[in-house]
């Protein structure tokens, strides 16, 4: 498929992004805990996030035809194809489920190996962050930033907490304790996608979480990236959506986790 135009296939997406989540919502009410399902250790899946995903293949479907698919449920595949969807239906499980209200719908088109359209929607402040390649960041039709706080030491940073690979806790509590000392705070959400969203708007300098999965990131990134900010591995390469750890922020806050995390961070652990 050639000649695509991104601009007029990520509104396609975004009402997508708005369905799913309508439907989401609509779930929480009735939700029960007997609804839940244990993927791994700390890892939950419901009914919610198998149907909000299907709903969302099966739009996206048509707008790429051939497209191959990525997804956090295992609901579609992909054999190389050139364009592929990567998809997390509810970013933010855990949260849903214990009736915190913060989750996301997150959806992205890679077109070889380049992330060509993001959507983040933010279900419970009906926010919706997107980008596409050639345009610009936007919240709700509005262009956004990120911030441009310079100073280091008065930036407000995210983080996730790892719930299944703890071969490296040690240099990330070291981390943790570094930036609690010299920064103005950090926060733990429980969804990478709205990390990522708000870094993109300027609500925190950076983001650094690692044990991700490419659904969690793919769309978040792209539109950190689309925003005016940085996005790299933990090494400052470019290896963050399928290398399962990524760090994000502005320019001063980049730098300043960049060179926290290489001076703490054994990666032999």
């Amino acid at each position: 498929m050639n000649n695509i135009n991104y601009s007029e296939i990520v509104e396609q997406v975004r009402l997508i992004a708005l369905k799913a989540g309508k439907y989401i919502q609509e779930e929480s009410i009735i939700f029960r805990q007997s609804d839940i399902e244990q993927k791994g250790e700390h890892d939950y899946v419901t009914y919610v996030d198998k149907y909000a995903e299907n709903l969302i293949v099966e739009g996206l479907k048509p707008l790429v035809p051939g497209a191959g698919f990525i997804t956090e449920e295992d609901t579609a595949g992909h054999q190389n194809e050139h364009y592929k969807w990567i998809i997390d239906p509810l970013d933010g499980t855990t949260n849903y489920i214990h009736g915190v209200p913060l989750y996301c719908v997150s959806i992205a088109l890679m077109e070889g190996n380049e992330v060509v359209v993001g959507v983040v929607y933010e279900i419970n402040l009906d926010e919706c962050f997107y980008a596409w390649k050639g345009g610009e960041a936007r919240l709700n039709e509005k262009k956004i930033s990120v911030s441009k706080n310079t100073d280091f030491n008065t930036a407000l940073l995210a983080t996730g907490f790892p719930y299944y690979d703890y071969g490296r806790l040690d240099a990330y509590m070291e981390v943790f304790e570094y930036l609690m000392r010299h920064t103005a705070g950090l926060r733990r959400l429980g969804s990478a996608a709205a990390d990522l969203a708000y870094v993109a708007c300027g609500r925190f300098e950076g983001f650094y979480e690692y044990g991700l999965n490419a659904w969690d990131v793919a769309a978040g990134a792209f539109i950190v990236e689309m925003a005016g900010g940085k996005v790299t591995d933990f090494t400052g390469e470019r290896n963050f959506i399928f290398g399962r750890e990524l760090l994000a922020g502005n320019t001063s806050g980049h730098a300043g986790l960049l060179k926290v995390i290489q001076g703490l961070f054994d990666e032999t652990d």
